[in-house]
């Protein structure tokens, strides 16, 4: 069985991006789970932190989640056209200690959704240095970037978008096969 570890960049429960991990975790191939991780209890990064008392519990519990996953899964927001700081700051945790290694050639994907017109495409652009400097295995195979997401949803944040759901399990089996 693979295993995608799939992280959401949003802290609101019913946001379109946790939504949208949600139902990439119904759309998987049978051959692979999609484990949802959570970066709502991941501190503001702060070095002198790390020093004194280490990296926080949840940074260790995703650092071990990523260390068991053949993939990783990030369904990223965009404000302000780029990366939302508390993903970013996730990530960065992510990274410190034993965890930068973690992230040397596993293969990552890039999805997000929008209420606006464009979907994530700045956000997406803003992982590229990110994840090239953490010398992951970028998926490229695909690109899925959900516009006008306001109206696919219901409101709880589940996707019912039958077009929408079907772009996305394609994108999940085509990054599950590349696994």
């Amino acid at each position: 069985m693979k295993t995608i570890l799939g992280l959401s960049g949003s802290l609101r429960k019913a946001s379109f991006n946790a939504g949208l991990l949600r139902a990439a975790t119904e759309l998987a191939p049978k051959d692979t789970r999609i484990e949802i991780g959570s970066i709502v209890e991941v501190p503001l990064y702060n070095g002198d932190v790390e020093t004194a008392e280490g990296l926080p519990a949840a940074v260790l519990t995703l650092q071990s989640q990523l260390q068991a996953a053949d993939g990783l899964l990030l369904v990223t927001p965009e404000y302000n056209n780029g990366i939302p700081g508390v993903f970013k700051n996730a990530i960065d945790w992510m990274s410190r200690g034993e965890g930068l290694k973690l992230f040397v050639g596993k293969p990552v994907a890039v999805i997000g959704a929008s209420p606006g017109g464009f979907g994530t495409i700045m956000a997406q652009n803003h992982w590229l240095p990110v994840l090239r400097t953490l010398k992951c295995d970028l998926w490229t195979e695909g690109r899925l970037m959900v516009s006008r997401a306001g109206g696919l949803y219901d409101e709880a944040g589940n996707l019912t978008d039958d077009k929408t759901r079907a772009m996305l399990g394609d994108y999940i089996t085509g990054f599950a096969a590349s696994l």
